[in-house]
């Protein structure tokens, strides 16, 4: 059955969901002081409760844990502007006053379909990576141009195509309205599952990271090992470093990456390189899992865990009597239903479960002209609309964020290893249970001019930064990020 649309909710509301999902209690919103209001940025999702619930909920989860630890409460703020704005964080990177190539290939992007009318008729591609963008151009057996992906794109319908891309293991995304996501198979599956997971998995004794030093940040002294690439993970990692976690970035050398976004979210950590395929450099991540609190990953359902890394091996890695370790898992659909396999990035669920076409129609709505059929295709179907930010990849990373530490908290008291899963379907149901604002175009679309005051200069590997600040403030003061971003691989793959 479709779901009627929620009214609006508040972000401490918002912020409540979340803490109840992290099984951390109601009274712990009393420590954060949200200010602003909606809408933050131009869309009729409620791009701004998300932002600024989620970031509140990284920063409340890591007091939980420095409080475990012996620190005292600390007090927050958000300002809903600045975490849309921290949303938006790759948008307004500026290295040596330049802004960053752009972030898409020059195919990507969504494509209307020769479907009958009635039927999904787009698709969105996403061909950042050059493997998916070549197995794209060669399911459709045509040449590296966007009128020619559109013209072999006639040739089938939406979904048809989402399908046989799917079954090759390429990444796109059919479009559909909210209430056919509702009907889907994945869609269902999707809302019987709740935001967020944190699951015990394996034996440890508790206390492992000890009392906190006077001032210090609530994740001193964790070790994260972060295997995670584009902005979901990344940011999860990022928010780590940010409250005060040794964090190492494993990439492989044989690996794709995306210079933009590795700048903007390699902030505050080490980055190393580590070649699966070589028995050697296996060991050493094996190694390094040993010793490390947190297993950070966001590769495809089922890749890591081929390799020997699935939860219950790494929770194996630490030994019964050895504290135990968290394992936290990104994926687009979650990991239940047909889609549990599939592959996906932010711009494609936004795609498959309804929020293109349901932005489309209220960016049409508001515009007065819902009915003008020149602005949609024969069935009556919108151009795709997308969010005015990578809003799934981010409230993703901050909620991530929130459930480590927050299993790093229950770790510190019960002991045991723990697993967090997080994906950016659940999000984006979360999102569309946040309520939808029509007026929510009105909002001015902010330049890089216009959020000058949220934008800071750091040192780097890759020259001088203009990077968004962290939108949490808190009291006492938490460190900021300490490490410069650095390209991959600078560092030793050792603690």
């Amino acid at each position: 059955m479709p779901q009627p649309e929620a009214p609006l909710l508040s972000p401490r509301a918002a912020l409540l969901q979340i803490l109840e999902a992290l099984n951390l209690p109601a009274a712990a919103s009393a420590q954060v002081t949200l200010t602003g209001a909606e809408p933050a940025l131009p869309s009729s999702f409620a791009c701004g409760v998300a932002a600024q619930a989620s970031i509140a909920a990284a920063a409340l989860a890591a007091d939980a844990l420095a409080q475990s630890r012996g620190g005292a409460a600390a007090r927050v703020a958000v300002d809903m502007r600045a975490a849309a704005i921290e949303f938006r964080s790759e948008r307004y990177l500026r290295v040596d006053g330049a802004p960053p190539p752009d972030l898409w290939d020059k195919i990507a992007g969504a494509y209307r379909c020769g479907d009958a009318v009635g039927q999904p008729g787009w698709v969105r591609i996403h061909t950042n990576f050059p493997h998916h963008r070549d197995g794209v151009l060669a399911l459709l057996g045509c040449e590296y141009d966007k009128a020619a992906v559109a013209a072999a794109l006639q040739r089938w319908t939406a979904e048809a195509f989402e399908t046989a891309a799917a079954e090759r293991g390429l990444v796109v995304a059919a479009m559909r309205s909210l209430a056919e996501w509702d009907a889907h198979p994945q869609g269902q599956a999707v809302a019987a599952q709740p935001l967020l997971e944190i699951t015990r998995i394996g034996p440890g004794r508790p206390a492992p990271l000890g009392r906190l030093a006077p001032l210090a940040a609530p994740l001193a002294g964790a070790r994260v090992l972060d295997l995670t690439r584009v902005i979901a993970g990344p940011v999860a990692g990022r928010t780590l470093a940010a409250y005060g976690a040794d964090v190492m970035l494993i990439t492989s050398p044989g690996l794709p990456s995306i210079a933009p976004l590795v700048i903007d979210t390699g902030r505050g950590k080490r980055s190393a390189s580590i070649d699966l395929n070589d028995p050697a450099q296996h060991s050493t991540l094996q190694q390094l899992a040993a010793q490390a609190d947190v297993f950070l990953q966001g590769y495809r359902p089922g890749g890591l865990a081929s390799r020997g890394f699935a939860p219950q091996q790494l929770a194996g890695l630490r030994g019964a009597d050895a504290p135990g370790m968290v394992v936290a898992s990104l994926s687009a659909y979650g990991r239940t239903g047909p889609w549990a396999d599939r592959r996906g990035f932010d711009s494609l669920v936004q795609t498959a479960c309804g929020m293109n076409d349901a932005e489309a129609r209220a960016h049409l709505a508001w515009q007065g002209r819902i009915d003008d059929k020149s602005h949609g295709d024969a069935a009556g179907q919108p151009d795709p609309r997308p969010l005015p930010a990578q809003v799934l990849d981010h409230a993703s990373g901050y909620l991530l964020a929130a459930g480590i530490a927050a299993a790093l908290a229950r770790r510190e008291v019960e002991g045991g290893s723990w697993r967090v899963d997080v994906s950016l379907a659940q999000t984006a149901q979360w999102l569309r249970g946040l309520g939808r604002q029509p007026q929510g175009f009105a909002a001015h679309d902010p330049d890089q001019a216009a959020v000058a005051d949220c934008l800071v200069e750091e040192a780097s590997g890759f020259g001088r930064l203009t990077v968004v600040r962290h939108a949490a403030r808190s009291t006492p003061v938490w460190p900021a990020l300490v490490r410069p971003s650095m390209p991959l691989g600078t560092h030793a793959a050792a603690w």
